[in-house]
Order: structure tokens, then C-alpha cells, then sequence
């Protein structure tokens, strides 16, 4: 049997579309696999050992009009033709899409020559491209129930899945955890990812909440801070006397999320995915360029008490109030940990593998 994925450029695209991949290798040797990507996607740094890639041209294309657009419209037909040249000559028994535009001229040529399709769907509210896709798609999986009420198709189509971990991802001993980072057991440990796109304001307000802090030297950190605000945020923690582990980007999240107490973070779908695995309590301010998709991600978590929603333009002024009621009231914490408890975390790699191999 041959299997296609295809996706986004962003690792929320990729590493769902990796993990189901695995998953499959590892229930069935005899699968062969195909991981479609756009070639921008070479610039994320994202490394794939254990796929088997092909690139395809496929550029941002946006709905203004405008002389790049026509440009990127021009590169978006070049990417339909290279993703016919890929399906005519693997010959998928299925296609999955993962989101994205980069995945429409896959599916939807798979879709023509009568390949079965599923698309998966990572964030509560689905994306153009899911949402025009799941008129084709045989079946469609989603990683949030919530999500079933945007699709106005036979809800027989739907299936719940969740959202593909990385397949490193596995929870440690937090004491271990701690050491890992030569932390301390006694000492409240916030985890900050203010290094995604667009969070520099994430970085810039935890700063100035945390030297504001009545009770400072309780509070260590693991900042990522991505690279432009990485020797400057190290500055900082070191004039304010903050224990601090500070990076760009770091590879060893399950690490980072077992030794955490707090994370302070956006909330794209890998992230929300992640923090319901680990159960670990959150302040999340969405995306503000990305809001409605990163709001309605956030809102799984509040709704469970699991999370604190604080809008971008207001971190400057509420942040530093709404870690320190966390740090000082253990009851909360613990409240916020057990509000998990109503969240399902499901095998999602297993499932989504499992809706694939049934519709061959």
C-alpha cells in the first residue's frame, strides 16, 4: 500500500504529518510513505530523518490583489503541476491532508483520479483550505470535538483523532526534569515560549512582570526566546538575579514541560495538544494575527479552568499579576492540573493511522 501526506510549512503542519508517518512504519513495515512539502518549508529548520520527502513550489498565496499575489498565484499553479507529476508517478492508494494551501492540489487531484482522501484538522476552528477540502475528503479527522460544528458535512465523515504528538514526546519524572536543567526542587519554574512568530511581546512582558515580583526569588525560568531577543533576555535575567535557562530554540520540550509548574505561551494546536498531554497549567495569549484560530484553541483549556486568557495588547498590564496569584496559591495549580481531567488525551498518531488504513 502507498500512502501520501501532504502539508503546510509550519511544525504545526509537519510534525502531525511526521508522527501519523511513524505510526504507520510502526504498525506496518510493508507501507510505503510519501511526505509532501512546500519548499519554503526548508527554512523552519525542521529536521526529518525517518520520512521519505519530495518538495513541491507552492508559495504563500493570500486573497488580497496585488502584483505579489499574482506572482505567488503564478508559483501556486507551477506547485499543482509538480504535485500531479508526484501522484502520477507514486500512485497513492490514499491521501492525507494535513492543512494548508500547499496541501489543495494534492487532494484534490487525488480526489479526481479516485484516490480515497482524509484530511486532518488541527486547531477548534478549521482553516480555508480544510474547509473547501472537506467537500472531497472520504473522511475528515479532527483533533477537538468542538471542531465537528464547523464542517457542514454528513457527520458520518467525521471522526475524532486529536492531534499527532511529536514521537518524542513522553512525560518525565520532574524531579529528573529539573536536573536536566540543573534547576532547583524548591523554586517555582515557569516555562515562557515567547520565540514562536510574533511573540516578542510574550518576551518583553514576562520580563518586566517577573522583576516585579514580590516573591523573585522564588521564581526560575526556561525562556525560549527565539534568537533576535536571545542575548538581551539573558542580559536581563542575569541583572535581575533570576535563575534562568534561556535559548532561541530547543529540541528537548518533553523536558521543558515535565520540569514546568506555569507556561506562558501562544496557542497554536501542537501547543494546546501538548500542554492537555502534559497537564500542565497555562497563561495563553493568542496570536493576535492569528486570533480567532488561536482564541478558539485557547478557550478548550479555559473552559476546563486548565488556562488563563490574556489578549496580546494586555500582557503589559495583567501578566505580572496573574503569575504571581498562580505562584502564591498552590490550591489554584493544583485546580488548574485537575481541570485536565475532562480533557481525553487520546493515541492520535494510532487513531489517525487506524481511519487511513480503513478507508483502503
Amino acid at each position: 500500500m502507498r500512502i501520501l501526506a501532504v502539508t503546510g510549512s509550519s511544525g504545526g503542519h509537519i510534525f502531525p504529518a511526521e508522527s501519523f508517518i511513524c505510526a504507520l512504519k510502526e504498525r506496518h513495515k510493508d507501507i510505503e510513505t510519501l511526505l509532501v512539502l512546500p519548499a519554503r518549508s526548508l527554512r523552519s529548520g525542521i529536521l526529518l530523518t525517518d520520512c521519505n520527502v519530495k518538495y513541491i513550489s507552492t508559495p504563500r498565496v493570500s486573497l488580497k490583489i496585488n502584483f505579489g499575489n499574482l506572482i505567488a498565484l503564478g508559483g501556486f499553479i507551477k506547485g499543482s503541476w509538480e504535485s500531479l507529476r508526484i501522484i502520477l508517478k507514486f500512485k497513492p492508494d490514499i491521501t492525507v491532508g494535513f492543512g494548508s494551501i500547499d496541501s489543495i492540489p494534492c487532494c484534490f487531484l487525488s480526489w479526481f483520479f479516485r484516490v480515497k482522501v482524509l484530511i486532518h484538522e488541527q486547531n477548534v476552528l478549521p482553516g480555508r483550505a480544510n474547509r473547501l477540502l472537506a467537500r472531497f475528503a472520504d473522511k475528515v479527522a479532527v483533533s477537538f470535538s468542538e471542531t465537528k460544528a464547523y464542517f457542514n458535512i454528513d457527520q458520518r465523515k467525521l471522526a475524532l483523532t486529536g492531534n499527532p504528538l511529536r514521537q518524542r514526546m513522553k512525560i518525565i519524572d520532574k524531579n529528573l526534569a529539573l536536573g536536566f536543567f540543573e534547576l532547583s526542587r524548591d523554586k517555582f519554574t515557569v516555562l515562557v515560549m515567547g520565540g514562536s512568530q510574533g511573540s516578542r511581546n510574550i518576551n518583553s512582558s514576562f520580563l518586566k512582570a517577573a522583576l516585579l515580583l514580590k516573591n523573585i526569588s522564588m521564581l526560575q525560568v526556561i525562556h525560549l526566546a527565539g534568537a533576535e531577543d536571545l542575548e538581551e533576555i539573558k542580559r536581563a535575567y542575569k541583572r535581575g538575579n533570576i535563575e534562568a535557562r534561556v535559548f532561541d530554540f530547543f529540541t528537548y520540550m518533553e523536558q521543558a514541560y515535565s520540569a514546568a509548574d506555569l507556561i506562558i505561551s501562544r496557542a497554536g494546536a501542537t501547543t494546546i495538544s501538548e500542554l492537555i498531554f502534559f497537564k500542565l497549567p497555562a497563561i495563553i495569549s493568542p496570536y493576535p494575527y492569528a486570533y480567532s484560530h488561536q482564541l478558539e484553541n485557547a478557550k478548550v483549556l479555559r473552559d476546563k479552568g486548565c488556562a488563563v486568557i490574556i489578549n496580546d495588547d494586555e500582557l503589559d498590564n495583567v501578566l505580572g499579576q496573574t503569575v504571581e496569584s498562580i505562584m502564591n496559591n498552590r490550591d489554584k495549580l493544583k485546580s488548574m492540573r485537575l481541570g485536565f481531567s475532562d480533557l481525553p488525551t487520546l493515541k492520535a498518531a494510532e487513531l489517525l493511522s487506524e481511519a487511513a488504513l480503513f478507508l483502503n
